[in-house]
């Protein structure tokens, strides 16, 4: 038996529709009104890590391994691992840096730079 830990270099959460259907918390979702310089929290299953030292894209994600394009670029500001039940999560806050146009088709990011036009 081992530590299951998951790297992640970004932060994928779901739409919004899924908190509306009850099917996830609101903290496991993309705000609506994303703004720039706003702190959201946020939630997910898993012992997950993230770089902290810089930014990192904000994505959505259907839970498949269907991500989108990056929608922000983000700071993870503080995460914490728990158990709830039996199962461990990960929570923490993160702040958007630059919130993207969806329909600009500029790379935003360079594996993990952020890249600066």
């Amino acid at each position: 038996m081992g530590i299951q830990v998951e790297f992640n270099p970004d932060l994928a959460l779901r739409d919004m529709e899924e908190h509306r259907q009850g099917r996830r918390s609101i903290e496991e979702c993309i705000p609506e009104n994303i703004q720039e310089e706003g702190a959201y929290p946020f939630l997910k299953k898993g012992q997950r890590n993230y770089w902290m030292l810089g930014e990192i894209p904000l994505v959505r994600t259907d839970g498949i391994g269907n991500l989108s394009r990056p929608l922000a670029s983000i700071v993870i500001l503080e995460a914490t691992h728990f158990s709830r039940d039996g199962e461990m999560y990960t929570r923490g806050r993160y702040l958007v840096k630059d919130v993207f146009d969806p329909n600009d088709k500029k790379v935003q990011f360079e594996g993990f730079e952020r890249r600066d036009y």
